[in-house]
């Protein structure tokens, strides 16, 4: 490309003034948009909220872009990882037209301008960051530290896209920020598209200097080229007013580095033209040096703002009189006035600057959601399991799931639309068979022994990465621009994400009131090697808490489901993956485990989410005793037992057999979609009989959501209370009083007839709990009983 002409360069400045001008404005003016009047307190907001030090910065990048899309005619999207820079994002989305579209209220005129300066941070307006109500947003970076995985996830199987991520100096401290950046080793040059990092380095945080600000050009330099970066630097010289120099150094840089992605994508198609392995590119990156606060006052009341920390936020808030003056000598600094017509649009010779149509990135479909399509999806009955009759056949739930996900694969690789992640367990997780679809993608350098292993290509779309926060970020930015994917973790390592999903739920819950964003694929996840058997690694991998996590959010927004079988599994799976717009957490064990429904009956079950198991039920036709419920796979293998043992000692006793498989159905229906009205809640639990609940996760969660139903007080809960190390797995539920003698006992202590009969039958239950201990110390497994039970009925 030539070099930057001064007319356009002339235009780009004025351009980026615009931007400045409006970024200023919507953190402090409420009315006079223009300044057609002198400033007065009554033109600023009372409450003065938002960020100024990064903005300038990120106007700055952004028009430099606009350039180079429009050259190129290159379709891009704008990550904003210091995404508390809002304003700059909204003000150059207004600048190009698309959120007047999306907003006619706020039109291009004097009178848009002031609704779009007063609706900033303000109440019934809009928030401070890079939000959903943001054109052209798909990363608020209210939490920092993914970026950079949103961006890669964003262009893996979108070949024509480019992702210019902005790195915030301080984000990029974060250790999710610092493992993203080896993304770079799963990126295919011919089947994705591009990731630019662009570290922008103003110097400083919220009160602090950042560390990669103060690292000397080689060291910064060796750091990323050890990431497998090619770094280029841009920089203002000695003067930061010396504004020709810098975007002249910024034009050429991006121009040099575009024909370099271009040299990368030719490169790597003459490579598979060749029949050669495709070599893994240095991708290039820019390192942006300016000072934060860039062209905002340089001191305020003595003190240094430009270029220092202070500049971070609001520069000034306290509105005396010489503060108001310094703010209005502020703003027209950027020469309103030769910005902006009579009318308050922008002048037409800068708007021509922005590119048309959905090359705006502040319009690109991606990013709203508007190129999603439907999974072609498989029969899911065609995977099975067959038997004879319940509770004797033996199964891994997810290893008959991974046959099914393998074909969802092989049915979608030609859509590139669907890939699984997970760190390092595709295989442990029993997903195995999903690499015979799909090998795990790798671009990194192969070892001889590799040529053997059929599981690494540099086309696979099975992600592993050993970082569960990469992963997630991964799969959000996979989502968020509209494909599918199943994220499979242990559950008790899933916490590492707790806020990564924290903020992906509120995204999904504000993009429901936003009628031009579409629905978004389902975040779904599969957690395995669960509490109840990771008896073999011990205390540290037991914690079933991320299920109280997540029910925390909306109810519009989330889903748990606890299939106690591989069928319940299957029809959970297919759900999930048809679904939209929800965050779907499935919790299923790995190991070989019993069988209960057929297919068919699965069905049936899991479209209502709870019900009785006629077969495991004494109570047809007639009022029950106690109702033993259950949710998860080994409370209910234990609360089989449990009933099991009850039928054994006490046959006239009338047990109501009720499993639970959607957690949500035990909210009342006003408060989840999914929640039983009281009259389905309590025809099957009854409102007056004692209910023992084996439940998979910390027993309260139980009564939180049952909190207001009629016959509370009847309701006990066994599930997880923080017991747990290396040990039997059946010791694992004897140590958290979840097994089946336990549950018996419970029982026995409720039904007010057998308290008066049923003494020696608990002392019997109690001994066998004594027994289990004795036995586990000397043979270091579990009793023949209890390892070969199975539903006897």
């Amino acid at each position: 490309m030539a070099q930057l002409g001064k007319s356009l360069m002339d235009k780009m400045h004025a351009y980026w003034r615009a931007a400045n001008y409006l970024s200023v404005g919507q953190i402090y003016l409420l009315d006079n948009p223009l300044l057609r009047q002198p400033l007065q307190r009554e033109h600023i907001k009372p409450r003065l909220m938002g960020h100024w030090g990064t903005t300038p910065g990120l106007n700055f990048i952004y028009v430099h872009l606009n350039r180079v899309i429009n050259a190129r005619k290159q379709p891009m999207i704008y990550i904003t990882g210091p995404g508390h820079g809002g304003p700059g994002l909204v003000a150059n989305s207004w600048l190009e037209g698309s959120y007047s579209e999306i907003y006619p209220n706020v039109s291009q005129d004097y009178e848009g301008l002031r609704k779009l300066c007063k609706q900033f941070s303000f109440p019934g307006g809009i928030p401070s960051h890079v939000a959903p109500e943001t054109p052209g947003s798909m990363h608020e970076g209210g939490e920092l530290g993914y970026s950079v995985s949103h961006a890669y996830g964003a262009v893996f199987d979108n070949p024509e896209l480019v992702a210019a991520c902005v790195v915030g100096d301080g984000e990029a401290e974060t250790g999710p920020l610092a493992t993203s950046w080896h993304s770079n080793k799963f990126l295919n040059p011919l089947r994705d598209g591009v990731v630019l990092p662009i570290l922008h380095l103003n110097g400083y945080k919220i009160a602090n200097p950042t560390v990669l600000a103060r690292l000397s050009t080689d060291e910064l330099t060796k750091l990323f080229e050890g990431y497998g970066y090619k770094p280029h630097y841009v920089e203002i010289g000695k003067d930061p007013d010396d504004f020709a120099a810098i975007h002249r150094k910024m034009a050429a840089t991006l121009d040099t580095v575009m024909d370099e992605i271009a040299s990368i994508k030719a490169r790597a198609l003459r490579e598979e033209k060749s029949g050669r392995p495709l070599s893994r590119p240095k991708w290039p990156m820019i390192i942006l040096k300016t000072p934060k606060g860039w062209t905002g006052p340089k001191e305020i009341d003595g003190k240094k703002v430009e270029g220092y920390w202070r500049s971070h936020q609001v520069p000034f808030s306290d509105m005396t009189p010489g503060h108001i003056a310094a703010l209005e000598t502020w703003l027209k600094s950027y020469q309103p006035d030769e910005l902006f017509t009579e009318s308050g649009e922008l002048r037409p010779d800068l708007a021509a600057l922005a590119p048309r149509g959905e090359l705006r990135m502040s319009a690109n479909p991606h990013v709203h959601g508007l190129v999603s399509r439907d999974l072609k999806m498989p029969d899911f009955r065609d995977y099975a399991v067959a038997f004879d009759k319940p509770g004797n056949k033996v199964a891994e739930a997810t290893r008959v799931m991974g046959k099914f996900l393998r074909d969802v694969m092989r049915d979608n690789m030609d859509a590139q639309n669907f890939r699984i992640f997970g760190p390092d367990e595709t295989a442990s997780n029993r997903w195995g068979d999903v690499l015979d679809a799909s090998a795990k993608v790798w671009l990194a350098d192969y070892k001889p022994e590799d040529e053997t292993n059929d599981h690494l290509s540099t086309d696979g779309r099975v992600m592993e990465i050993l970082s569960e926060h990469t992963c997630q970020g991964w799969l959000e930015g996979y989502l968020l621009t509209g494909r599918h994917g199943f994220f499979s973790c242990y559950e008790a390592f899933i916490h590492v994400i707790d806020s990564m999903f924290n903020q992906h739920a509120k995204w999904l819950k504000t993009t429901l009131d936003i009628p031009w964003r579409r629905p978004l694929p389902s975040l779904n996840y599969l957690l395995t090697s669960h509490v109840w058997r990771q008896d073999h690694n011990g205390f540290s991998h037991q914690d079933p808490g991320f299920l109280d996590h997540v029910v925390n959010k909306r109810a519009e927004v989330i889903r748990v489901y606890l299939p106690a079988d591989a069928n319940m599994l299957l029809v959970t799976t297919d759900h999930c993956l048809r679904s939209r717009h929800h965050v779907n957490v499935v919790v299923a064990g790995k190991q070989p485990a019993l069988q209960y429904l057929t297919i068919d009956q699965a069905i049936k079950h899991c479209t209502k989410g709870v019900g009785i198991w006629d077969w495991a039920s004494t109570d047809a036709g007639v009022e029950p005793d106690v109702v033993i419920a259950c949710a998860g796979d080994v409370p209910t293998m234990e609360a089989l037992a449990a009933t099991d043992l009850l039928r054994q000692h006490f046959p006239d006793l009338k047990v109501r057999f009720v499993n639970v498989v959607d957690l949500m159905t035990l909210q009342p229906k006003s408060e989840h979609p999914h929640g039983l009205d009281d009259h389905e809640y309590e025809s099957i639990f009854t409102t007056d009989k004692p209910v023992v609940f084996a439940f998979h996760g910390y027993p309260w969660l139980i009564h939180r959501l049952t909190y207001r139903r009629c016959g509370q007080e009847n309701m006990h809960v066994r599930g997880y209370v923080e017991e747990g190390t290396t040990t039997t797995p059946f010791d694992m539920v004897v140590m958290n009083r979840v097994d089946r003698y336990t549950l018996a006992i419970d029982v026995i202590d409720r039904v007010e007839k057998l308290t008066r009969t049923g003494a020696h039958v608990r002392q019997a239950f109690e001994d066998k709990l004594i027994e289990h201990k004795s036995y586990i110390h000397t043979h270091g497994d579990d009793m023949p009983e209890i390892k070969n039970w199975a539903w006897p009925y």
